[in-house]
C-alpha cells in the first residue's frame, strides 16, 4: 500500500465518518504534507471502485465518503448544517421496485437518505429560511 493510500484510509477510519474529498485532503496533509488533492480524489475513486468506501450524495453539497461498507445502512442528514449519520432502519425488508417500474434496469443497490434537523440546529432559532423547532419542514 502506498503512503498516500494508507494516509487516506487512516483519515477515513472511525465510526460515522462522512468526509468530503477536501476534508480528507486537509486531514491527510496533517500526516503527509506533500499529498495533493488530485491524489486524494484518485485514491477515493479507487477505494470506491474496490468497495472499500461508499460515495454518498446527501443533498446539494459535495459528495461524502463513508468507510462503513460492512453493515448495510442508510443515512440521516441535517438539512441545515449538513451533519450526516449512519442509520439502521426498522424491519428487514429492503425497499424494492415493482417489476414494471424497473424500466429494463438491473437494480444493483438502494441508497436512502433521511432528511431532518439535528438537535443542535433544532435548538437554534430559525434564521435565513431554516425550519424552526416545532415547524413543519418542506417535503422534498
Amino acid at each position: 500500500m502506498t503512503p498516500q493510500r494508507r494516509v487516506v484510509a487512516e483519515v477515513l477510519d472511525g465510526e460515522h465518518v462522512h468526509l468530503t474529498a477536501e476534508a480528507v485532503h486537509g486531514r491527510a496533509q496533517e500526516r503527509l504534507r506533500e499529498i495533493s488533492l488530485a491524489t486524494v480524489y484518485n485514491t477515493l475513486n479507487e477505494l470506491v471502485s474496490m468497495g472499500e468506501v461508499l460515495e454518498v450524495s446527501a443533498g446539494s453539497g459535495p459528495k461524502r465518503y463513508d468507510p462503513n461498507t460492512r453493515i448495510p445502512h442508510h443515512h440521516l442528514v441535517c438539512t441545515s448544517c449538513g451533519t450526516l449519520r449512519d442509520v439502521l432502519t426498522i424491519g428487514d425488508a429492503a425497499p424494492s421496485l415493482a417489476p414494471g417500474e424497473q424500466h429494463g434496469f438491473v437494480v444493483t443497490g438502494v441508497d436512502i437518505v433521511f432528511q431532518g434537523l439535528c438537535p443542535q440546529c433544532v435548538a437554534v432559532p430559525a434564521t435565513n429560511g431554516t425550519v424552526a423547532a416545532g415547524s413543519t419542514p418542506a417535503t422534498f
